[in-house]
């Protein structure tokens, strides 16, 4: 049991990048994740699990998420257009094949489990895809300007509403200051999936989510960066809560 017991934190799992980084002398590839992930999930009541991209396959994401209660796919390089039936932008990154794979399997087992799940930024495009809708590759194409991303590792800030009715509205309000870093958005919608945020100068979708009872809400901006705001975190571990507590009933 992972988050059942009495006065235990449900487990949220976490996915992680896989890429090369460097620390002291040494330059390896590396599965590593910001600490701001860990933090908010802390502070939002759970307990962080790193899940490193590995072998995909239905039986490995099955076994690995046995022991958490909820999912957060994180943020992080963008998803092959492959996947999406499309070919490479020429400024896509190069695909990350391996985390692609990985995040695929463990998000088609949380969906068919009921499992929480929050996508973050590289996290929505990774639900939207993985539900058979597609990405603009390339933001300033469609819209003229860089204001998602602003370069640099600077977040810009975006004021965006919600959709009335919506999981998220319920969640974070009518509107929110998101902290945004993406060149990249949602184009046609994933099956099943609705829109609950836009951003309210240009339209770009920046949240989506499956109506109904399991918790699936994914965000384009990157909560983590604003932990004086912990509603989405807390949201999730709510959901997980109930959900750890449903599964030993």
């Amino acid at each position: 049991m992972s988050g059942s017991d009495a006065g235990m934190r449900p487990v949220i799992g976490l996915t992680t990048y896989l890429q090369q980084a460097q620390t002291g002398v040494w330059d390896v590839q590396a599965s590593f994740l910001p600490a701001i992930y860990i933090e908010g999930v802390n502070l939002g009541g759970g307990t962080a699990m790193l899940l490193p991209p590995q072998p995909a396959g239905a039986a490995v994401a099955e076994r690995v998420l046995d022991g958490v209660d909820g999912l957060i796919i994180t943020g992080g390089r963008d998803v092959d257009p492959q996947s999406y039936g499309q070919q490479r932008h020429p400024a896509t990154d190069e695909p990350a094949g391996p985390r692609d794979e990985w995040e695929f399997a463990l998000l088609a087992v949380a969906l068919r489990r009921g499992m929480p799940v929050l996508g973050i930024c590289r996290g929505a495009q990774v639900l939207n895809v993985a539900l058979g809708g597609t990405l603009h590759q390339h933001l300033p194409d469609v819209l003229g300007h860089t204001r998602h991303q602003q370069g640099n590792a600077v977040f810009s800030t975006s004021a965006v509403h919600t959709v009335p009715g919506t999981r998220l509205a319920a969640l974070i309000g009518e509107s929110s200051h998101a902290q945004c870093y993406h060149h990249q958005a949602i184009d046609r919608l994933g099956d099943g999936l609705i829109i609950s945020a836009q951003e309210t100068a240009d339209g770009v979708i920046e949240a989506v989510e499956l109506p109904g009872e399991q918790f699936v809400v994914a965000v384009q901006w990157h909560p983590e960066e604003r932990l004086d705001d912990l509603r989405l975190f807390a949201g999730l571990v709510q959901a997980a809560t109930s959900y750890a507590s449903e599964r030993v009933s």
